[in-house]
């Protein structure tokens, strides 16, 4: 930890509660963890200990209770079962290893129930090749009465449901794979089928740039109705993490709205969520909510109830 509490905001505004939950999910702006299973202090499950590095410091319990709603996690065939992992090559190491699947779904789970109007999403690096190996562990973890069908889901830019609808139909987990064919092969979301999203790391850092990832459509394409922009270094180092969670964040927010062809993100993507000089992560949150529902520079800003240019002095 730096020293001073100047380093750690740990409180989200849930915009649904202070404007409305009645706009299209694709109308909102989410907080989202980058490698989200990559946790401090997280115990060996191999018995093998392990060398690699890690990107947040909450388990996902905490970084769920304390308003992240978006997930990146790195999902591998491993001793038999669906573990999420760092890799080399595409393949799961002892040493590399956080923990099964099922540990972290089940929380998640455990989350949605206890919170029935909250959405959460999870957008998944892929290497599970077992046929249906993803579909088994979300059953298993209790997930599938809470699954937003691909039926749902907008082809050509098109808005998506009401939050409010959503919620009312208990459809409240959104899956995204990075393997194609599974769309077809278990309904499970081909995330470049709807989202946009900016390149991830070091590349994704460059003052006043905001390229689209390899695997992205250009973030340009309003084709898809979904945009997200990561923001976190190559290799995660957590001492300088306060500063690039700050003002370069939202600095970064803006450059990929122009970019984008004037849209604002969906989800922004960080490392060590908590951290920054002030507002951080959380701020720039509030500041794309902001945007999105009544083009104000900060969620409070917008009255309540307006989806047009209604902003408060305060």
């Amino acid at each position: 930890m730096l020293h001073g509490s100047r380093c750690v905001r740990s409180s989200i505004t849930n915009q649904f509660k202070l404007i409305n939950n009645s706009l299209p999910f694709n109308k909102y702006a989410f907080l989202t963890t980058h490698n989200s299973y990559a946790i401090e202090g997280e115990p060996s499950h191999t018995g093998v200990p392990r060398v690699t590095v890690t990107n947040q410091e909450d388990n996902v319990t905490q970084q769920l209770n304390n308003g992240v709603r978006a997930l990146m996690l790195d999902t591998y065939d491993f001793k038999g079962d669906v573990w999420l992992c760092h890799s080399f090559g595409g393949n799961c190491y002892d040493f590399t290893a956080f923990e099964p699947a099922i540990d972290t779904l089940k929380e998640i789970e455990a989350f949605l129930s206890a919170n029935p109007s909250e959405i959460v999403t999870i957008i998944l690096e892929d290497y599970v090749h077992t046929p249906n190996g993803l579909t088994k562990v979300f059953t298993d973890a209790g997930l599938m009465k809470y699954w937003f069908p691909l039926s749902r889901m907008p082809k050509n830019g098109g808005d998506w449901p009401l939050v409010s609808d959503m919620v009312a139909k208990n459809q409240r987990l959104l899956v995204f794979t990075s393997i194609k064919s599974k769309e077809q092969s278990e309904g499970i979301a081909y995330q470049w089928n709807y989202m946009v999203e900016n390149q991830y790391g070091d590349g994704g850092m460059k003052n006043g740039s905001c390229p689209n990832r390899a695997e992205s459509s250009p973030l340009n394409d309003k084709s898809k109705s979904l945009m997200l922009v990561n923001y976190f270094q190559t290799t995660p180092i957590k001492l300088i993490t306060c500063k690039e969670n700050s003002g370069a964040l939202i600095g970064m927010l803006k450059t990929c709205y122009g970019d984008s062809g004037n849209r604002w993100a969906n989800f922004v993507a960080v490392d060590f969520y908590k951290r920054s000089e002030g507002g951080g992560s959380f701020q720039a949150v509030d500041t794309l909510n902001g945007k999105l529902l009544c083009g104000c520079d900060d969620v409070h800003a917008c009255q309540s109830g307006s989806t047009s240019q209604a902003c408060s002095s305060t």
